[in-house]
């Protein structure tokens, strides 16, 4: 089964959906999709796999198909998100933060281990818009993980930093008061 782009009421590219998914997504006849093989766009109703979304002409949403007994309303009823659950903390402007920050100002590549946590952080709102929960959610925890993890080595460099500077000052302090000795 193929995955579908499409082009939405806005002209903003979304995707990738299954057939049943672009039903959830309120496409219409008109509405325009690719999938990989695909040369150019096309009208949903002339992509052989996706007329079964629409009956005769009417241009709503077959609620019955062909070979299958008894009617499917559930591809029918319009898509509704699950807002009863607040939505998971998604991290984004932290694991930004702790990602950019250490590496601007101490050159430490490894803060750049952040960017797995930007990558979780940015699914957390797209999993939670299509109603899964639960992918939401572990998204939230896995980002969360990854941003505390660039954070402590961002620390760690930050501390590394310090130490060598204080141990810097102290040699340089020895070696005055050693001069003063050995002219003594």
């Amino acid at each position: 089964m193929n995955r579908y782009f499409y082009i939405d009421t806005e002209g903003k590219q979304k995707g990738t959906f299954s057939p049943e998914e672009l039903i959830q997504e309120h496409v219409k006849r008109d509405t325009l999709v690719w999938t990989q093989g695909m040369d150019q766009w096309k009208r949903v109703d002339e992509v052989e796999e996706l007329r079964f979304l629409f009956s005769g002409g009417s241009g709503t949403y077959r609620t019955d198909y062909p070979g299958q007994p008894g009617p499917y309303p559930q591809y029918a009823a319009p898509y509704v998100a699950d807002t009863s659950r607040p939505m998971p903390k998604t991290w984004l402007v932290e694991s930004i933060l702790v990602t950019i920050l250490p590496f601007v100002f101490c050159s430490s590549f490894l803060s750049l281990l952040g960017i797995i946590g930007i990558v979780y952080a940015a699914q957390v709102e797209s999993f939670y818009n299509r109603g899964d929960y639960t992918a939401a959610a572990e998204s939230s925890r896995t980002a969360a993980k990854w941003t505390r993890i660039a954070m402590w080595i961002a620390i760690g460099w930050v501390l590394l930093i310090v130490i060598a500077i204080v141990l810097f000052i102290v040699f340089v302090g020895s070696l005055a008061n050693l001069e003063e000795l050995i002219a003594t």
